[in-house]
């Protein structure tokens, strides 16, 4: 696991393995080589570890970040509800009004269930494999191989997670590489595996550079989103 280094800005540059990482990606492949020199370098986000991190998981599914970052700075202000018990005894209407949508409360109570029964647990999940992780995760109601892979990668800061769903991934990958349309889930997932052992950097690199190249925020750059 890459270990994450103290902030000297809004955000930390990459960890010196990360950079190594990244140095050997770029040499490598050009196209990627290409991306810190145009959108500058690589800022190096992380989300918290256990409930909360998976929470913010939920709360980006399927919106844009601007959104997602209004919803979860509304959440961050109802007493208790980035934690597992706190959330599980908010009124319905608590939730519902700082934005969850009535689906997307649903997973968040249970996955504040999977944490307060021991089916999860911060630590038992660092301590898993890529793939033990994805499975622990994804066996909860509402986290699919998406919130899992964004987990591990801003979390738990595992190198070589991809979530090949993203779209932001694949309108990256599509404009980087010159493809024709943007590439599915499995034809980026296949892209992708030439970075491999670092894809979860070659991530890392195009969501930087589909920021720069659509001039769009990131869910953790929006204020009062957290990081």
């Amino acid at each position: 696991m890459l270990q994450s280094v103290a902030k000297n800005a809004a955000f930390p540059h990459a960890p010196e393995a990360a950079r190594a990482a990244i140095a050997a990606l770029t040499r490598a492949d050009p196209d990627l080589a290409r991306i810190e020199p145009a959108a500058g370098p690589l800022a190096w986000r992380t989300r918290p570890p256990g409930f909360p991190g998976l929470l913010q998981a939920i709360v980006g599914q399927q919106i844009s970040n601007q959104a997602a970052a209004a919803i979860w700075a509304r959440l961050c202000q109802v007493p208790g509800a980035l934690e597992p018990a706190g959330l599980l005894v908010q009124a319905d209407a608590a939730l519902l009004g700082a934005g969850l949508s009535r689906p997307k409360l649903a997973h968040a109570r249970a996955l504040a269930e999977a944490f307060a029964d021991g089916r999860l647990h911060a630590d038992r999940l660092a301590a898993m494999d890529d793939a033990a992780a994805i499975a622990a995760i994804v066996a909860v109601r509402g986290m699919g191989p998406w919130s899992a892979e964004v987990y591990l990668l801003f979390a738990l800061q595992r190198p070589d997670v991809f979530p090949a769903g993203d779209i932001a991934l694949a309108a990256a990958a599509a404009d980087l590489k010159s493809l024709p349309a943007r590439p599915g889930p499995k034809a980026l997932r296949a892209l992708a595996e030439s970075w491999a052992p670092w894809r979860g950097l070659a991530a890392r690199l195009l969501w930087h550079h589909w920021r720069h190249m659509t001039g769009r925020p990131a869910f953790d750059d929006l204020p009062a989103a957290g990081a």
